[in-house]
């Protein structure tokens, strides 16, 4: 088994309200869910093309959309994006549906499981090529400075997300695009969703310096590691990196320590990880961690959380009979959406 690195603890978790806690219970409940019905409905041969779950990482997705503007920050995502989706608001009907082919998919059944993509919900889509994403992120964080700073649109001051793994930050475009976020002071947080392994590679095999983190020192930006299995914690340097990009201060580096619990696609017999390892992250288990610390401190009762993933199961159940019924994309508009089109 790989040498494990200390669990990194911050001064102090940011306060956080019943209605709060139970938002990001629900949120990260939503996405497990999903994630297992993805499983199921892949291997009765409903779904097709490669698959990727984001089972175990729940933490960071949540941590760090829901302390953003949803419908108005950006965010960019990966091939592993259905809960990066969810998490901004993008229906489960259409996500599922999207998964299933189908036309109601946000994707309008064009993009499948990796692609996934939400102008209303400013999701700018999930990439099948690892460091895809940081440019298009990038540029979105451009925009709205160029907007802010040069057209005078004092209400361009949307923050942006890129999600991004482990393996990606050995890529040119994380180097080149840190660069020029640093030199341009743009309002993007740089989320890496350090999972240890880079499809079979292990990640401290795979570079000269495995905390990532300390890689934002080289271009002057603020460089932060979190326990990518608490929620509160991803949350709390979330919040500080989204009102210092909202406030001009550029951009950050945040490394979530995390763990996928499936293997990297739902085509992975995943035989490379240890029994032990695996086990050892199955007990940070981010959903029953945010549950104790709910119950711990009263903020709710082990009834409710239950009552929250009934009907969750429900909306997952609806989304399925949805995906199921809607009609596949018609023929006819094989060739729509190469091009833009007029509104």
């Amino acid at each position: 088994m790989m040498q494990e690195r200390a669990i990194p603890t911050l001064p102090s978790i940011a306060p956080i309200t019943r209605e709060e806690g139970l938002r990001l219970y629900e949120d990260m409940v939503l996405g497990r869910f999903f994630e297992d019905k993805c499983a199921e409905m892949y291997y009765r041969g409903k779904m097709f093309g490669f698959v990727h779950l984001y089972n175990g990482q729940e933490a960071v997705s949540t941590g760090v959309i829901q302390s953003m503007r949803p419908g108005e920050d950006y965010v960019c995502s990966t091939y592993r994006d259905h809960v990066h989706a969810l998490s901004v608001g993008v229906p489960a009907r259409n996500v599922m549906a999207e998964l299933f082919g189908k036309a109601t998919g946000c994707s309008k059944g064009r993009g499948g499981s990796m692609h996934l993509f939400s102008a209303e919900h400013k999701l700018l889509g999930g990439y099948a090529f690892i460091g895809e994403g940081i440019p298009v992120a990038l540029g979105a964080a451009f925009q709205s400075k160029y907007r802010r700073e040069v057209m005078g649109d004092a209400s361009a001051d949307q923050v942006t997300a890129a999600f991004f793994g482990d393996g990606t930050t050995n890529n040119g475009q994380f180097f080149e695009c840190l660069n020029m976020a640093a030199l341009w002071s743009l309002p993007i947080i740089f989320v890496v969703e350090n999972n240890k392994w880079a499809i079979g590679m292990a990640h401290e095999r795979a570079t000269s310096q495995p905390e990532i983190y300390k890689k934002a020192s080289v271009f002057g930006m603020p460089g932060i590691e979190v326990d990518g299995m608490d929620v509160l914690a991803v949350r709390t340097v979330a919040q500080e990196a989204v009102a210092r990009a909202r406030a001009g201060e550029g951009p950050t580096l945040i490394e979530c320590l995390t763990y996928r619990f499936r293997g990297h696609s739902l085509a992975d017999p995943d035989e490379l990880r240890s029994k032990t390892e695996k086990e050892l992250w199955l007990a940070r288990d981010p959903i029953k961690k945010l549950a104790n610390y709910l119950i711990d401190k009263q903020l709710t009762d082990a009834e409710e959380l239950k009552a929250i993933d009934h009907h969750i199961q429900e909306v997952i159940d609806d989304a399925v009979k949805f995906a199921q019924e809607s009609p596949e994309p018609d023929a006819s508009e094989l060739y729509r959406f190469v091009f833009a089109e007029d509104e």
